[in-house]
């Protein structure tokens, strides 16, 4: 969420230098696709900006890498084009559970301030990026960084995360990973076996830890690049 393509570029140039194709994306409505988005934007929208990138490049043999929120996009690209992958691999956080949508994952009070914030308008605004307040999700983001967030985050797409997941089971037999980051690997191994929504979708999957905040991609570029390109 509030993230675009731009957001993989230290990722991006460490696993191109590495000799892998890379294809980060923007989604509809986001950074610098901001003015493609609307009311209509939804899951679905999303989902089809994935496939249509891998159809319209000719790509096969993907991995398809989806970070938190994300983790629902692919799912759904994947139950479309289940064979041009060969994993889907999900970076803190995988798909929700059929028929769930990314706000059921909030209390009440919560989804209401949402949809109180988005008002008559169609995007969720950009997060707080206050290290103090959130030190958790935000572990590893120095001050530059955050006010780099603060500065090119856009809103969200509503209708992304108002739509519900809905999976085919298509791409039940492709390899999945997930990388866990503010969780251990063997917290998210209970997690996933008391059933809890946040990682229902990845039971089976490899599971690898990389010990930082929610958004390694800006804390531990590097060590992000190096995993995903030992992945088989």
């Amino acid at each position: 969420m509030w993230l675009g393509a731009w957001a993989w570029h230290d990722v991006t140039a460490r696993l191109r230098s590495a000799g892998h194709d890379v294809h980060p994306l923007t989604l509809t409505g986001l950074a610098d696709r901001a003015h493609t988005g609307g009311p209509h934007t939804d899951l679905d929208t999303h989902a089809t900006d994935v496939v249509a990138l891998i159809e319209t490049e000719e790509l096969s043999d993907v991995v398809l890498v989806g970070h938190s929120h994300g983790g629902s996009v692919v799912a759904l690209a994947a139950d479309r084009i289940p064979d041009r992958l060969r994993r889907v691999v999900y970076v803190e956080g995988g798909p929700l559970p059929n028929g769930t949508r990314q706000l059921d994952t909030l209390d009440a009070q919560s989804q209401d301030r949402i949809r109180e914030q988005v008002g008559d308008g169609w995007l969720v605004p950009p997060r707080e990026w206050d290290a103090d307040q959130d030190p958790v999700l935000l572990r590893g983001l120095d001050a530059p960084t955050l006010a780099m967030l603060a500065r090119r985050c856009t809103g969200h797409p509503f209708g992304s995360v108002s739509q519900p997941l809905k999976v085919s089971g298509a791409a039940a037999a492709v390899p999945r990973t997930l990388v866990a980051c503010t969780f251990t690997a063997d917290q998210v191994r209970e997690m996933i076996a008391q059933g809890h929504p946040f990682f229902g979708g990845v039971a089976g999957a490899d599971i690898l830890g990389l010990p930082t905040g929610h958004w390694p991609m800006f804390s531990e570029p590097d060590r992000l690049a190096d995993l995903l390109a030992e992945i088989d």
